[in-house]
């Protein structure tokens, strides 16, 4: 029961745009402004994971005020301007007031939902009351055991380069019977979806699949609980479809097939209940990459064109892009090259047609390199040895450092490509650079593909490097 004291009634002041930062963001995406953003925090040592999601707050006045990482990087990457130049509101006026309440008077701080009045700022921040939730009186009480049981650890768990994962020790916390879920729920699961895609962009999937299970069990008992309004209803039935692909990944990369096509499943039963087309695609899309690593190239040729069917009113070419790529990947397994190339040509062509607003906030490692990653993998399926290599390397340059997974995965690519295209001393060189990633990177799909290019390798030993390499493959820690 909501206390006494806590106003229910009292209308929310509509948020009111911020058009002074979105002048800033200029012509480019929201995708691309949020990537400049990353690029800017990395400048002056700061970790802020910024998406599209979060430009489109922003710039709809949801985030009055943002949490000091962001102020340090806005003020950085606009020197000279200060955060009411930028469109916020000035701190002081945010600062630890409560929504609702009555004459806009401070709370007590442990109360306080922080500065940013009507929106979630996205994965690790630096203050505790820097996350802010939309008040609701059905959640408040609830919503802190639900928040601890997603989102504790933050930035603490990359730094510990997968650690115990901070949220995992409190899932027990998330089994407690709950009243009916709030928008404060719905932004812990949000934010557990985000957080779990940017430690996997880091650091792969193989130390994190476990863990993940916590916030998974969590979001399906938020769903049984029910919400308290319609919108709120869809958002949890959304977070819980993207976190469902998103640990379905996670089993995926790290060689747990079954686990993975049971994740998807229930990320696409759940699209097919509420409705959901991004969803729908999303988990198509998913189902599509995991039939094609399983064997059944057939299998993801179907499931890739339902994900085209599902996304194509959606309105974001390059979503149709990746998934003409999933087809490609599953007519190359079928040694159909005339399918693959047509495929590849309409993956290009869906690129070149540039971002959107519509484009999907989990498709931001979707670029230029992991376009030319997808089509090296199409070509060396197909066997077509130098120009899956040329791909690749291509891949490996273009890739953001951001995404160090992606990174080692295609500079293992490289290797495999060159080593079974008769260069075993530029393989080598390639192999080295890849395993010098591992030491970031936990992921059985980049480790499986060393092994294949060192059983490749051995007839070559004594050419240049290639020792070396052996070598320092046979020394690498067997996985647990």
């Amino acid at each position: 029961m909501a206390s006494s004291s806590v106003p229910s009634s009292q209308p929310a002041r509509p948020p009111r745009p911020n058009l002074a930062f979105r002048r800033l963001r200029g012509s480019r995406s929201p995708a691309e402004f949020a990537a400049a953003v990353r690029r800017a925090a990395r400048e002056i040592g700061e970790r802020v994971s910024c998406d599209a999601r979060y430009v489109h707050r922003v710039e709809a006045g949801e985030i009055r005020c943002p949490n000091y990482a962001y102020e340090r990087v806005f003020l950085h990457m606009f020197p000279g301007r200060t955060l009411t130049d930028l469109g916020f509101a000035p701190r002081s006026s945010v600062r630890g007031r409560r929504t609702g309440a009555a004459g806009g008077r401070p709370e007590n701080p442990a109360d306080a939902t922080s500065e940013t009045s009507g929106a979630c700022e996205p994965y690790e921040t630096h203050d505790r009351y820097d996350t802010y939730d939309e008040y609701d009186p059905h959640d408040h009480e609830e919503s802190d055991v639900l928040r601890r049981a997603f989102m504790t650890g933050g930035a603490t768990v990359a730094a510990a380069a997968l650690g115990p994962y901070g949220f995992a020790p409190e899932a027990s916390a998330a089994q407690r019977p709950v009243r009916r879920a709030g928008s404060t729920d719905a932004c812990a699961l949000e934010e557990a979806v985000r957080r779990i895609r940017v430690l996997d962009d880091r650091h792969g999937a193989d130390g994190l699949y476990r863990r993940a299970a916590a916030p998974l069990r969590a979001a399906y008992q938020l769903l049984d609980a029910g919400a308290v309004r319609q919108r709120t209803a869809d958002r949890l039935y959304a977070g819980a479809g993207e976190l469902a692909i998103s640990v379905g990944w996670l089993a995926h990369d790290s060689g747990r097939f079954d686990d993975a096509r049971s994740h998807y499943a229930e990320a696409l039963a759940t699209a097919r209940v509420t409705g959901d087309p991004a969803l729908e695609a999303h988990a198509f899309c998913n189902t599509a990459f995991l039939a094609r690593d399983a064997g059944r190239p057939r299998e993801a040729v179907r499931a890739a064109q339902a994900a085209q069917r599902a996304a194509r009113p959606l309105g974001s070419p390059r979503l149709m892009s990746l998934l003409a790529l999933r087809e490609a990947g599953g007519w190359a397994g079928l040694a159909d090259r005339a399918g693959c190339e047509q495929a590849l040509v309409r993956a290009q062509a869906y690129f070149d047609r540039g971002p959107a607003e519509a484009d999907p906030e989990w498709m931001t490692f979707y670029g230029e390199a992991e376009l030319e990653g997808l089509e090296a993998q199409c070509w060396s399926t197909l066997g077509d040895w130098p120009r899956a290599a040329r791909h690749a390397r291509r891949a490996a340059e273009l890739q953001n450092p951001h995404f160090t997974r992606n990174l080692a995965l295609y500079t293992a690519e490289l290797a495999d490509d060159l080593a079974r295209g008769g260069r075993p001393d530029e393989a080598a060189q390639a192999g080295m650079r890849a395993l010098d990633l591992l030491s970031d990177v936990q992921s059985s799909r980049v480790r499986s593909m060393l092994s294949g290019t060192s059983r490749v390798l051995l007839p070559h030993r004594r050419t240049s490097g290639v020792s070396e390499f052996l070598d320092r493959h046979a020394s690498l820690p067997r996985m647990v």
